[in-house]
């Protein structure tokens, strides 16, 4: 170490023993009007100066989730999950410890690391400090399976809530709504431009039906008519190319129509629904 870098350290070692701890009421204060104004960054900076100074680790617990969550807003998951595990270890009451867990919780709903979150709900159902937390419980696993793309599964988890429950009445409409791949592509073998039909793609449907048909018909006919080297070329090259290109264009179809239908349910999620989000 320098000469320079041991007169910053001195003077800042300094500063932290004399520094009246009364100001670092003010400098959170500070950080939490930062944080209400969006200034994400501002706050950061001004949190860690403010456990820097703390000697008592008063604010520890509270600054620590606050950073994480600035982490979190600004999209910095990993960095969100390390501060929200920092104020969880300086956590003095269990009404805390299950508030940190419950945002690493949805840390990983956020990230779609969907099997983390449920093991870490599932070991939060069994704690008997959290006995009464069951129904909030249910509700983060719930949006866990959301994330995860598993309507099914998250109207089960909201309907433990209620029956009646706004989002296990939306999860059970989505879920109704999307379309099954199997079907898709059973219809496609059977009949060649069903399974794009069945996705509502009409044109492209009725179009590798009429191919199919097209090469088809040249096949057996070049077949019939002793012409075994132009059907086993037609057959293989174009034919099968087509039958083959319809049933992935099925399953294709099937999936975009499917991501549309979810995309569209996550976004209201995110903009029309007034209950707590991930």
């Amino acid at each position: 170490m320098n000469s320079v870098n041991k007169i910053v350290f001195i003077i800042l070692l300094t500063a932290k023993v004399i520094l009246p701890q009364g100001q670092l009421g003010d400098q959170f204060n500070k950080a939490k009007e930062l944080y209400s104004k969006g200034e994400y960054f501002n706050t950061i900076t001004e949190l860690k100066r403010l456990i820097f100074f703390d000697r008592d680790k008063r604010y520890a617990y509270i600054s620590n989730e606050l950073i994480g969550e600035c982490y979190k807003m600004g999209a910095k998951f990993t960095d969100a999950l390390n501060y929200f595990t920092r104020a969880e270890m300086s956590a003095t009451s269990s009404e805390d410890i299950y508030k940190c867990r419950i945002n690493i919780i949805k840390i990983n709903i956020l990230r779609r690391t969907t099997g983390r979150a449920i093991s870490l709900l599932d070991i939060l159902e069994k704690d008997s400090r959290f006995n009464g937390k069951r129904e909030e419980i249910d509700y983060w696993r719930g949006w866990a399976y959301i994330f995860a793309d598993d309507w099914d599964k998250a109207a089960i988890q909201f309907s433990k809530i209620s029956p009646d429950h706004e989002l296990k009445k939306m999860c059970d409409s989505i879920d109704n709504e999307r379309y099954s791949v199997t079907k898709a592509k059973l219809l496609s073998y059977f009949i060649p431009g069903a399974g794009q039909v069945y996705t509502g793609h009409y044109l492209s449907g009725l179009l590798s039906l009429g191919w199919n048909i097209l090469w088809g018909y040249t096949t057996v006919t070049a077949f019939q008519a002793g012409r075994i080297f132009d059907g086993v070329v037609v057959g293989e090259l174009l034919w099968f190319r087509f039958y083959n290109g319809n049933n992935q264009n099925a399953e294709k179809f099937t999936i975009e129509r499917n991501r549309e239908i979810s995309n569209g349910a996550l976004s209201y999620l995110q903009n029309g629904y007034r209950g707590e989000k991930p």
